[in-house]
Formats: structure tokens, sequence, C-alpha cells
């Protein structure tokens, strides 16, 4: 009993570790005044920018840390970084101190270190308290990191609406005083333990009611008024942390699991069936597989042929046979070492769907402030941001949305990908055609939709097709794309902006551009970019549906017996 009360304090401390760690999102809030302040060209913010999402091509440090020290001491590590580097350009950027560019550049870096430890910590918590409903731990958990700049925006109006450089602050700060509030639960974490059948179910129960939680707590951020007084600003944030403290009346309903079950858990097991991946069926899936696919080789295939050595996945699409591909993934779960996952032709069409799909998105959000200052709704940025965070938020929510329906609804996890790649195209093509305050607020919900979901659910697509006990290594590999593409994208949209601003060459340390133009073809080249990153998804989809449909009949033959 004790044990299950603190496996779920340990889910609400990752909860609001993620939920105030996701400092990079309100960089375009202060970042017209770094600009200003450095003197420096829209190229240059750009490559502070980077530098912050650079910070994610070191995330196997984390990772090798969380090895050999307590996760505690990696969690305070990653705080003193984000207090050292954010509280460092808050000084300069209120002229307290004067530090070089270059050295500005290095804080931004570290800085981006330290969200990357943060999110370590989470999912080793995540994976090794909730084996068997990993993929709802991580998602649910996740989707806090959405909110963050939502939040950062309502403390910076209940302290000072007028002050942009208070974020640097808050970000250096608040990371602390989260990590001090979340270090008891990390410190009393339960022993291992494997759950029944029934305990995995009643789980599932308690993450629908806490994802319940989650929808009231985005619609509070989505809905708060754009700009209000102090006062009611802070009557405002403290709803907000009453929302993020609501979860820890868990251990209650852990308590009362015996009502539930009779009241309510068994009926919704009947109508609804909340069958998660389970690690055991994940593993008695791979055997099966691979008698199957010990069979094909000896000549007896079915809908699957051998021809040199290569597994050809044939299915039947209005009466004709399509090749889907050689070497395309046969099971889920099958680990891959770095060699292997190189190797891979699903690894890089999973790679370039994410670069050109959440990394994108990711790209935009650290340039809202320049974007809403060329269309002359600077005054918009603050709520902007929310809108932007508060649609990750719900994006990230939906990708657990696969787990809760599998029974009534299975689709395999890169096809919801492919999916929720489809807004992001749209988007930035209307973006490209109008620019209206309507339009500058539509395509920003869409696109944080779109990669909110992408940012959670890679993780658990990362797992399942590459396995599970590689994800650590095989996910940083994968989110190394994200600097690659903040560097080449935030680079091709600044290089428009400098040219738009000076068309006569004769550049300012700081110019500013102002009119549609600034940004038009990097919405139209943003766009055509996304639409190849759609189509990676799809032939994605396309080679890895076997694989998935093979597991699901596996399972579902397996729970008759």
């Amino acid at each position: 009993m004790a044990g299950e009360s603190r496996k779920w304090m340990i889910l609400v401390a990752t909860i609001w570790i993620q939920a105030f760690t996701g400092t990079n999102f309100d960089f375009s809030a202060y970042s017209s005044t770094m600009k200003s302040v450095l003197g420096i060209s829209q190229v240059q913010l750009n490559y502070l920018a980077v530098a912050s999402d650079l910070g994610k091509a070191f995330g196997w440090s984390s990772g090798l840390a969380s090895k050999c020290l307590p996760l505690w001491v990696v969690m305070f590590i990653s705080a003193f970084m984000g207090l050292f580097g954010y509280g460092l350009q808050w000084l300069v950027i209120r002229n307290v101190i004067a530090l070089p560019y270059f050295v500005v550049f290095l804080l931004c870096l570290l800085s981006g270190c330290s969200i990357c430890w943060f999110n370590t910590v989470c999912f080793v918590l995540c994976n090794r308290n909730f084996p068997s409903n990993r993929p709802l731990a991580i998602s649910l958990t996740v989707s806090f990191n959405g909110v963050s700049a939502a939040l950062y925006a309502l403390a910076a109006n209940a302290v000072d609406s007028s002050s942009t450089p208070l974020y640097l602050l808050l970000n250096s700060l608040i990371p602390l005083i989260t990590s001090l509030f979340a270090l008891i639960p990390i410190l009393r974490q339960p022993p291992l333990s494997p759950l029944p059948v029934d305990a995995v179910r009643r789980d599932s129960l308690i993450f629908l009611l806490l994802n319940l939680i989650a929808v009231i707590t985005g619609l509070y951020l989505l809905l708060l008024p754009s700009s209000t007084s102090s006062t009611n600003s802070r009557l405002l944030f403290s709803g907000a942390l009453f929302l993020l403290i609501l979860p820890l009346f868990i251990p209650g309903i852990i308590y009362g699991r015996n009502w539930f079950r009779r009241a309510i858990h068994s009926h919704i097991q009947r109508s609804s069936g909340f069958l998660l991946v389970d690690i055991e069926d994940l593993e008695l899936h791979k055997e099966l597989i691979s008698r199957e696919t010990s069979s094909l080789r000896l000549g007896n295939a079915g809908d699957v042929g051998v021809t040199g050595g290569g597994i050809i996945s044939n299915h039947v699409i209005t009466g004709e046979r399509v090749l889907l591909g050689r070497d395309s993934i046969v099971m889920l779960g099958e680990e891959h070492d770095i060699g292997m996952l190189l190797r891979r032709l699903d690894f890089w069409l999973y790679f370039l769907a994410y670069f050109c799909g959440g990394t994108i998105g990711l790209v935009y959000s650290n340039s809202l402030g320049q974007i809403a200052q060329s269309l002359g709704h600077g005054p918009e940025t603050s709520t902007l941001i929310t809108l932007y965070s508060s649609f990750s938020f719900f994006g990230r929510l939906l990708s657990a949305a696969p787990d809760f329906m599998r029974v009534k609804i299975y689709f395999a996890r890169t096809g919801w990908l492919a999916i929720a790649l489809i807004p992001t195209p749209i988007a930035f093509f209307m973006l490209a055609v109008s620019g209206t305050a309507r339009a500058l607020r539509a395509g920003t919900a869409l696109i944080g939709l779109s990669s909110g979901f992408i940012f959670a659910a890679a993780v658990s697509v990362t797992s399942e097709l590459f396995g599970p006990n590689s994800v650590g290594v095989n996910h940083n590999i994968l989110i190394t794309n994200i600097p690659i593409g903040s560097l080449v994208y935030g680079l091709l949209a600044s290089l428009i902006y400098d040219a738009n601003a000076a068309p006569s060459g004769m550049m300012t340390e700081s110019v500013v551009c102002m009119g549609r133009q600034c940004y038009f073809l990097t919405f139209v080249g943003w766009g055509c970019i996304s639409i190849v990153g759609l189509a990676s998804s799809v032939l994605l989809f396309l080679r890895t549906q076997p694989a998935y449909d093979r597991y699901e009949k596996n399972r579902s033959s397996t729970q008759q017996y």
C-alpha cells in the first residue's frame, strides 16, 4: 500500500519537474530585448536559439550520469546548470554585467543542456516505477512540459508584466525550487515488484483520472485572459499551482481501490478495456514472431516472403500486392545497438519525419517574438506563447489516445504520428497567405498541437521500433535532429529576415523588419519541408504497420486463453 502511494508521488514529482523545466519555450518572450541589448543581428540571435537546442546533442551525458550517480544528484546538477546559465543571462540583459557574445552563446548551451538532463531524470523515473504502463506515464509527464511557457508567462505577469528580462530570472530559480520539492519523493522510491494484471488495469483507470486533471489544467491556462492586473495574475497563477498539486490526491484513490474495482473498474474493463503495451506481452510477442520468422525462412511463407536474406512484407490492398520494402521492421521491441540503428532505413525515415515536423514547430516557437513584431502584433507575443504552449500540451496529451483506445480503435502508433503531422503544412501555408492576427493565432495553435504530439509520442515510438532497453541512447541519437534543424531552419529564416530589413545592403547592428515579406518566403519554405516530413512518416507507417498488426494479433490470441 505504502509502496504504491510512493509510486504515484514520484509521478506527481515528475509532472512538476516537466511543468517548470521547459524553459526553452519562452525564448521568444525575451529574445527581442536580448537582441537589442547585445546589439546583434537576427542571424546572431538565431545562433543563440540554436545553442539552447544544441544542449540536446549532449543528452548522452545525462544518460551516463544517471547510471553512475543517484538520480537526485543528476537532478540538482541540472538545476544548477540552469541557475548558472539563465542567471548570468539575466544579469547581462539587465546591464549589470557585460559579457562577449561567445560567452552568452555558451550560457545558452549550458541552459539547454540542463533541460535535457531534467528530461532524462523524468524518463528514468517513469521507466523504473511504471514498467507496465510506461507509455502512459511518459506521455502524461512529458505533456506538462508543454505548459511551461504558459506557466512562466503567468508567473511573469504576476510579478511585473512589463519586464521581459524577468523570464530569465524565473528560468534560473523556479527549476531549482521545483527540484527541492521533488527531492523527498525521489529519495523514497518504492522497491520494484511486478504488478498483477488487475493492478495494471487499475493503474490505467488512475491514469485516466490524471489525464482528465491534465485536460482541465490545459483548458484553464488556455482560457485565461490575455491581459490582466498583477493582482489578478497572482490569483490565476495560484489557481494553476492548485491544479498541479491536485494529482497528489491520487494516493487517496489508491487506498480506495477496492471500491473503484467493485463499482467502476469492472464496468470500464468490460466497455473500454484499457489494454496497454505490457512488457510481458512484448516479450511473448518477440518469442512468437521469432518462431514465425524461423518457419518462414524454412519455406512456410504466408503473407511474408523471404528473398535474398531480406524479409519482404506484402499487403493486399484493393486486390493488388504492394511491396513494402526490404529490411523493414519485423517485430516490435527488438533491441538495436547504434550500428544496427544507423543501418535501418526505418530509422532514417523516422529521423526525417521528426526533423521536418516536430523540430520545425520548435523553431517556429523560438521565432514567435520576431514573427509577431514583424506582422504588427508585437503586444500579443505573450498571448501567442501561451497559445502555442497550451496546444502543445493538448497535443502531448493526445499522444496517449492510442493506448486508451487500442481495443475499440487499433491503429499503429506510426500511423498516429503521420496523422499528427498533417496540421503543420496547413498552418504554414495559411500564415504565408494571411498575416492577420486571427491567422497567426490559428497557425500557432495548429503548429503547437502537431509538434506537441510528436514530442510526446516519439519516446514510445523509439521504444517500440528499436527496443525499450536501448531507448535512452537511441532517442538521444534521434533528437540530434533538433539542433541541426534549429540551425538550418533558423538560419534560413534569419537570412530572409535580415535581407528584407535592409534591402539596400546597409546592415545595422540590430535590424528590425516590418511587414509580411519578412517571413513570407520562410513560411512557404517551412510548409514545403513539412510536406516532406509528412511523406516520410506515411512511408514509415506503411513499412511498420505489418509489425504492429502482427503484435496486436499475437497479443489478442494470447489473451483468449
